[in-house]
């Protein structure tokens, strides 16, 4: 997704579905990483899906029935960390997309706020290529009980439906913004629960932060 600042191409919801598709194969097969070679646009939305991919299995790995309260714990803590590092890259989407419109004088002043922010609905996106991955596993899978692929197949048809709805939706806000019809803010997250200084939890009732 490297394009150069006049590129309208530089968010694509078919380009960034296929990158999401394509190492969500790959990294189901090799050590997940994000090859060097990528940077910009392209890098944080790899580093993104990258976020939601550990994610999705550490969830996974929380909820095996053999996990002791130390697996369970230590797993908590990795989530919290890659959860923080998801949600900044999210804000990173979006800041890059901002510095590339504010090339070209947008998005235009007092054009109709987007409530949901390019970043969420990549973030969104991500997970479905995750969602849609492990389905098709579920389909293909070896000695599961009877009519377990065919409610996969129907869950297959709703995840395919609800990605292309939001994919095009993508596509409609990015054009709209380009055509000065539409904008959208960097919405901070703003997350309390990894700050030591916010979250009571971890610095007690006592303290003076």
């Amino acid at each position: 997704m490297t394009a150069s600042p006049s590129d309208p191409l530089l968010l694509s919801s078919a380009r960034v579905t296929s990158i999401h598709d394509r190492f969500t194969a790959a990294w189901h097969h090799e050590d997940p990483a994000v090859p060097l070679s990528l940077a910009g646009f392209e890098r944080a939305v790899v580093e993104q899906h990258l976020a939601n991919f550990e994610l999705w299995h550490a969830e996974d790995r929380a909820r095996a029935p053999g996990a002791s309260d130390h697996d369970i714990a230590r797993v908590k803590r990795f989530i919290d960390s890659a959860n923080q590092r998801r949600n900044d890259l999210t804000e990173q989407c979006d800041l890059l997309l901002l510095n590339f419109l504010g090339q070209q004088n947008l998005p235009a002043a007092g054009a109709e706020l987007h409530s949901e922010s390019p970043g969420l609905i990549l973030d969104r996106l991500s997970i479905l290529s995750l969602k849609l991955f492990h389905t098709r596993e579920e389909i293909g899978r070896n000695g599961a009980p009877s009519g377990h692929a065919e409610r996969n197949r129907e869950r297959l048809r709703i995840l395919v439906e609800q990605r292309d709805d939001l994919a095009a939706s993508l596509d409609r806000l990015w054009q709209q913004v380009l055509d000065r019809r539409r904008s959208f803010k960097l919405y901070r997250q703003l997350k309390m629960y990894n700050d030591p200084a916010l979250n009571p939890a971890v610095y007690g009732p006592g303290s003076n932060s």
